[in-house]
């Protein structure tokens, strides 16, 4: 039975916040708590955890430029329901004992899960509400990121004295869960259309480039920040934990909370601010690693992280109108490029270094060339 969905926007919204839960929330972030216990289990060196980290960056790059095929190949629904299934496997193979060459095809299928997620789940939902609730809809969407990374910080600490076989089992079955929830609730709206690349001039390229500098920005906090407290502070995984449970909850509401801002004062005024705020998560633990920046540093870099996704959105829908999703597209491929790279060279510089503060450093440049872009 079809559900009346210009009636009831909260069911693809419900389905939307299913998917980046599971496709960014879990199958990403999660794997920031397990960085240090893989490392000090002796599966992998500090190194290949993070380049296993980039290769899953790498499977989101070539999901986000795939996805409109796949939608158009087997229906808009089933791309997202076969995306989500994709990541429940990913889950499951990596429960099986192996090192960096069994483990990388799995974590690049999953990654292609999130980027076919991400790129089909936020356009197909914004079709179906009200104008007037398109920025808090995208807020709730992505919110569901910060939740995936809540759930994964509680999740996962429970589950490692099991064995991680068994921490990459509990996401696989929550995994299934989101997915048989969501289901039924997806809009039946067309794929994307093919379309040429827009040309994107003014605003829309610095939008597109802004957005890119915030996933360097984006990359230490996401991959390397639990890893930080547990090891380079030495304060242990539980401490780490407990961050990134900070982490996740701003996560959670700060994609909302932009998203009403933006509906109340403008996405471009929005989104100059959240790149500002994303900077100084970068530069405080460059000043100092006392409790107050650090946790000043968590909620800072959890509010940006996903919130300036949910606000790129809501500003291609400004200035591209119709024409948003082809923006969002480039736009979502250019930040899957952007973090694939950075994966990989901060991955080279913590071998390199044996420390955190030149991932930081990157980042920062990174965060500030969002804020100048965005700022244009």
């Amino acid at each position: 039975m079809e559900l009346p969905l210009n009636r009831a926007p909260a069911w693809p919204i419900l389905a939307g916040v299913c998917a980046t839960l599971t496709g960014i929330g879990l199958q990403r972030f999660a794997y920031a708590p397990l960085l240090p216990a893989i490392v000090q289990a002796g599966l992998l060196s500090g190194g290949a955890a993070g380049a296993l980290g980039a290769v899953n960056l790498g499977g989101y790059l070539f999901g986000a430029a795939l996805a409109p095929a796949v939608g158009r190949a087997v229906g808009l629904r089933w791309a997202l329901r076969g995306a989500m299934m994709a990541a429940v496997l990913g889950f499951l193979l990596c429960a099986v004992p192996g090192g960096f060459a069994w483990l990388t095809p799995w974590r690049v299928l999953t990654g292609f899960a999130g980027g076919v997620l991400m790129v089909l789940a936020g356009p197909a939902v914004q079709q179906v509400v009200p104008a007037a609730m398109r920025g808090l809809a995208a807020g709730l969407v992505f919110a569901g990121v910060g939740t995936g990374i809540v759930i994964g910080a509680l999740l996962i600490p429970a589950m490692l004295p099991l064995g991680l076989p068994a921490a990459w089992l509990s996401l696989a079955a929550l995994a299934a869960a989101l997915t048989a929830l969501s289901w039924r609730f997806w809009p039946d709206v067309p794929a994307p259309r093919p379309m040429r690349l827009p040309r994107l001039r003014g605003p829309q390229g610095r939008l597109v480039m802004a957005y890119a500098g915030a996933a360097v920005a984006q990359t230490a906090h996401m991959v390397w920040w639990p890893d930080f407290i547990a090891r380079g502070l030495g304060q242990g995984t539980a401490v780490a934990a407990d961050y990134w449970i900070l982490y996740g909850v701003t996560g959670a509401l700060g994609p909302a909370l932009w998203g009403r801002l933006a509906d109340r004062f403008g996405a471009a005024a929005m989104l100059r601010l959240a790149m500002a705020v994303q900077a100084v998560a970068l530069a405080l633990p460059l000043l100092g690693t006392s409790t107050p920046m650090l946790i000043l540093s968590t909620i800072c870099g959890g509010a940006t992280a996903i919130g300036l996704t949910a606000l790129t959105l809501t500003r291609a829908r400004d200035l591209a109108g119709e024409q948003a999703s082809a923006v969002w597209r480039v736009s979502t491929a250019t930040f899957g490029l952007s973090q694939t790279l950075t994966g990989f060279l901060m991955a080279w510089l913590y071998t390199a270094t044996q420390g955190h503060a030149a991932l930081f450093a990157t980042g920062l440049v990174g965060a500030l060339c969002g804020v100048v872009l965005s700022g244009w």
